[in-house]
């Protein structure tokens, strides 16, 4: 009796089958791909507790290690003191703070995680206190506060303006800031308030003490704007800042 070398063995056997190895091999290919799409994260999903010694701070929902869902902060006595709703990650919808006593104090609108809307803040009895605007992020000037009783605020000071005219003996114009009923819980800026919002990345901050602003604006070698607006942030018994701007009209046409 012959003996078949290995090789020729090895070589009959996938003769005889030859469908074995292509089935193999896709078989395992297949499985491969599968476990790829398949596979999940591996991040926590449910709600973690956070705390402080005994005391329970906050409750977080997470999808796959993201915040996504539900997040409370609490009061010392377990009473619930904000309440937030993330989407991957990103705060979404109406953000609440509560008073201790249970009622909402703010409501803050967000849209992927930056404020845009009205902020609505209420009274301990549930009615509206007051009405903030936001775009992207930042202040609008719409703004309204109401009595305990329902009524519209309104009387807020004015910026009274004064010009100091140097230009002919130091070629400089000094202005002069305060408000009309000479309150002194108020910052002034300076910049370009046209687009409607308060950006603090295009104001410059103007020295302020006892509620009065002061700034200089000196002649220059080129034509400038032939005015300048201001804006006083002025603290309400809110606790709120009020904005108001002032286009101040100058004498030349070359200061800065």
């Amino acid at each position: 009796m012959k003996l078949i070398p290995g090789a020729a063995l090895l070589l009959t056997v996938l003769l005889l089958n030859p469908g074995c190895a292509g089935r193999g091999s896709s078989i395992k290919d297949s499985q491969v791909s599968s476990d790829t799409v398949s596979v999940p994260d591996t991040g926590y999903t449910g709600i973690k507790q956070y705390f402080s010694g005994n005391t329970l701070e906050k409750e977080v929902t997470f999808r796959n290690g993201i915040r996504h869902g539900e997040m409370k902060s609490f009061y010392t006595t377990r009473q619930v003191r904000q309440l937030f709703w993330y989407e991957n990650g990103l705060r979404e919808d109406s953000a609440k703070w509560y008073y201790i006593e249970g009622p909402v104090f703010r409501a803050t609108p967000y849209i992927r995680d930056t404020i845009h809307g009205i902020q609505q803040q209420y009274f301990k009895n549930g009615k509206l206190k007051a009405r903030l605007g936001f775009e992207k992020g930042l202040r609008t000037f719409f703004f309204e506060e109401y009595s305990s009783d329902g009524k519209l605020f309104s009387g807020y000071p004015d910026i009274v303006v004064n010009v100091k005219d140097e230009y002919r003996s130091n070629g400089i114009c000094r202005i002069s800031l305060e408000l009309s009923d000479k309150a002194t819980k108020v910052k002034y800026y300076r910049g370009d308030f046209s687009g409607g919002v308060y950006d603090t990345a295009r104001c410059e901050p103007i020295k302020t003490l006892n509620g009065i602003g002061n700034f200089n604006l000196r002649k220059t070698s080129s034509a400038t704007k032939a005015s300048v607006e201001v804006l006083a942030e002025i603290l309400t018994s809110y606790g709120n800042n009020y904005l108001l701007v002032k286009k101040i009209d100058l004498p030349y046409k070359d200061l800065k």
